[in-house]
């Protein structure tokens, strides 16, 4: 079992920077593949970023490729998301997700959600 909480998510303008959390419970953290999704009001959720549960491979949406930054740290537990040039239409509950070692772009490929957390980027 792993549980996950993230944390981070605020208002902030457009062109400014965020970074998210995502603390994972349990001691075989660093066996599983992390994921980032997000949100938006009246939309599926959609894949962001995933990174490997070495670290080594990450993927990340077209939406975000540039801007946005995935990384990890096995001895806290720990991935994170940071956002750079956050645009409006980045504005969305954000979500992690865990999965065993290989990294999945679909969320059915997940078997562990938190809870989510809100980015709201203005114009």
């Amino acid at each position: 079992q792993v549980q996950l909480v993230e944390s981070g998510g605020g208002l902030v303008q457009a062109g400014g920077s965020l970074r998210l959390s995502c603390a994972a419970s349990g001691r075989t953290f660093s066996s599983y593949a992390m994921g980032w999704f997000r949100q938006a009001p009246g939309k599926e959720r959609e894949f962001v970023a995933a990174i490997s549960w070495g670290g080594g491979r990450t993927s990340y949406a077209d939406s975000v490729k540039g801007r946005f930054t995935i990384s990890r740290d096995n001895a806290k537990n720990t991935v994170y998301l940071q956002m750079n040039s956050l645009k409006p239409e980045d504005t969305a509950v954000y979500y992690c997700a865990a999965r065993p070692y290989t990294i999945a772009l679909v969320t059915r490929e997940y078997d562990y959600w938190g809870q989510g957390t809100q980015v709201t980027v203005s114009s």
